[in-house]
């Protein structure tokens, strides 16, 4: 089977890219704005800066900034509520993956109605929504180039996706300076993050040339640039490759897909509260552990990409050689180490294995099949 590969319809990507914002909007002839971020995000300046390009373009802008890290069904409901009192031509994203999700929720359900829990899955939204553009203030989420967009569902105590080309932005603005305010720890959340969406979009069965090529690239940038930034994150240059290296990370996440990393993030994510990036960058190596025999050749590779000398050592050390430089970049760079820092006990363990196989979407995009058992495994030596 070939897979399709799909981009958002215009990508700008580099410093100095927001410049672009404006003429987009002169070109859609885009009237009344909802600008969707955060408070976090407006603090730093961003907001107000992404204003006045849309002021420039003879826009009227609508401001929201109530996004809450990791949003539910019902922080989505609510910036629905305020984008209809408002009823706007055209939606921005502005800010980390969770804005960016907003925003791409909002524009659905203002064209299709209904909840966004009747969308959950594979290509179950029925049509294009409102126009909308897409701008991270994080290098990690991938979230302005990709089919995604998760919530969490508090009854169920689980984050869901909704997977859908509808959720491609029409116009994706990747701009360095944009990221050049982020904290050390939001820096190396949302980088490991990137790294994570690299490394199991590239080992996916659903990968092709054109993914190899993207997420291969992104592990080289993420793996040169990631504790440069985190360290000393004036340094531009870094924050340029850290950009770059997400969002290619992001277009090969976008059509291959990820595996079990993420969906053993999930139900940690729902029921305690774990951030997304934290919660993949800590289970990452173990789950690499368990996955470098379904594909010695790409581990190697990807040892390579992240700077390991593997010259003379037989293929299955040189894949081995891939899990030790993620839990060195991890360690470098602060990166929690253990699940109990969030409060998960021994006794949740069996409980977070269950709700993990049942994203089967997630669990059949591994390169290995996990066992129940084998999940599990991961699980308890990410414990303590």
């Amino acid at each position: 089977m070939v897979n399709p590969f799909s981009l958002p319809g215009v990508n700008y990507y580099g410093k100095g890219a927001l410049k672009n914002l404006a003429p987009e909007l002169l070109n859609l002839k885009a009237k009344k704005v909802f600008l969707v971020s955060d408070h976090g995000v407006a603090d730093a300046g961003l907001v107000e800066k992404v204003k006045v390009k849309i002021e420039d373009a003879g826009a009227e802008v609508f401001t929201y900034l109530e996004v809450a890290p990791e949003p539910s069904v019902e922080d989505l409901n609510r910036c629905l509520e305020v984008y209809k009192e408002n009823n706007c031509d055209l939606i921005i994203g502005l800010g980390g993956g969770s804005p960016l999700d907003v925003a791409k929720g909002v524009s659905i359900l203002a064209t299709c109605g209904g909840s966004i829990l009747d969308y959950v899955g594979l290509n179950l939204v029925p049509q294009k929504g409102i126009p909308k553009f897409l701008i991270p203030t994080t290098a990690g989420t991938g979230a302005e180039v990709t089919k995604n967009a998760i919530f969490t569902d508090k009854k169920e105590q689980l984050k869901k996706g909704v997977v859908s080309i509808y959720l491609l932005p029409e116009i994706a603005i990747v701009d360095s300076d944009l990221t050049m305010s982020m904290p050390p720890h939001v820096t190396a959340a949302t980088g490991m993050d990137a790294l994570t969406h690299a490394i199991e979009s590239y080992t996916s069965p659903k990968a092709t040339v054109q993914t190899d090529l993207y997420a291969l690239k992104a592990i080289e940038l993420i793996g040169a640039s990631l504790r440069r930034a985190v360290s000393f994150g004036s340094d531009e240059k870094a924050r340029e490759k850290m950009a770059l290296g997400s969002v290619f990370a992001g277009i090969s996440l976008a059509n291959a897909g990820v595996g079990a990393v993420h969906a053993c993030a999930y139900p940690l994510g729902g029921q305690f509260g774990t951030g997304h990036g934290v919660t993949n960058a800590l289970l990452l190596p173990y789950i690499m552990e368990q996955n470098i025999i379904g594909d010695l050749q790409k581990f190697a590779n990807i040892a390579r990409a992240l700077g390991e000398v593997t010259e003379m050592l037989p293929l299955r050390e040189q894949a081995q050689l891939a899990c030790e430089a993620v839990f060195a970049l991890s360690r470098d760079i602060g990166i929690p180490q253990k699940l109990t820092e969030f409060g998960v006990k021994k006794e949740d363990i069996p409980g977070l294995a269950e709700a993990a196989m049942q994203v089967t979407r997630l669990m059949d995009n591994n390169p290995k099949k996990l066992t129940l058992e084998e999940v599990t495994t991961c699980l308890y030596r990410a414990l303590d």
